[in-house]
């Protein structure tokens, strides 16, 4: 860079008491992990935070304080550390701007986990009437990825807790979506959990339900199965007033209706020609 070169100040840091900071009420991270911000607070006591907090200015009255937009991780770390003051950076932003940049911070950081990531998702579109168009392009994602993640909160939040618990993987979630009930995803989930089945595993046995249950409906457009049942016994009536002596039984299984009919072999019968006795 040559000297005569100007250097464009965008934005100033700066030293801010932590308790005028307020939290984002539209933080999307709901769960923090005690170990991972002790690494963190154990790096900022030897180092000091490298990265400034992102704040937006919010005026009680007479008084000034300010929330936070971004770096929930680093002010919580930070407290635990005891810093009195946080290096913070003010941005001109909204409630709409702040939920979205403080969403987008933590996909780029990774932070959330796929059911806090669908619930922000869903926040933005139903608290700030944005279309799901709207927000993939915010945050650089494809509107059927999107779609995707919301369908995950069609799980009911017990079901959600679980699968987090035991440590499944959004394509878990996906596959436990495929079965038409909660009392069948609850009992998926919990052979899934207790045998450790991984994605392939509990896919083949979600396969396995769907397909056992397909045996056990009926063939879709059959309304009544007696009308069929009404077209043999005419059959086997027919094969009667022909003059065989045609035998036939019908009995029922769980997964069955088995009609049976016995006709005599063609060299036992003896049909009556006109002058036998």
């Amino acid at each position: 860079m040559k000297s005569k070169d100007k250097i464009k100040t965008t934005a100033q840091v700066l030293l801010l008491p932590q308790d005028s900071i307020l939290p984002n009420p539209n933080q999307p991270r709901k769960r923090f992990d005690y170990d991972e911000l002790e690494g963190l607070a154990q790096s900022i006591r030897q180092n000091g935070i490298l990265q400034p907090v992102t704040v937006r200015r919010r005026t009680d009255g007479k008084n000034v304080k300010f929330e936070l937009v971004a770096g929930e991780r680093r002010l919580r770390a930070a407290r635990l550390v005891g810093l009195t003051k946080i290096p913070a950076i003010e941005i001109d932003a909204d409630s709409k701007s702040s939920a979205v940049l403080s969403l987008i911070e933590n996909l780029q950081r990774r932070d959330l986990d796929f059911f806090e990531e669908a619930e922000a998702i869903e926040r933005l579109i139903d608290e700030y009437s944005m279309s799901q168009e709207e927000v993939a392009k915010k945050l650089g994602r494809a509107q059927s990825t999107l779609s995707n993640k919301l369908r995950l909160l069609r799980l009911p939040e017990e079901m959600r807790y679980e699968i987090e618990k035991a440590g499944l993987t959004e394509r878990h979630a996906r596959a436990l979506l495929s079965l038409e009930n909660d009392v069948q995803r609850e009992r998926a989930l919990g052979i899934i959990t207790d045998r450790h089945l991984n994605v392939q595993e509990s896919e083949r046995l979600i396969e396995q339900m769907l397909n056992r249950k397909k045996k056990q409906n009926p063939i879709k457009g059959i309304r009544d199965i007696r009308v069929f049942i009404n077209t043999l016994n005419h059959a086997v009536e027919a094969i009667r007033r022909a003059g065989i002596d045609a035998d036939a039984a019908k009995s029922e299984t769980e997964e069955y209706v088995e009609y049976t009919v016995r006709i005599p072999k063609i060299e036992q019968i003896r049909i009556s020609l006109p002058g036998d006795g």
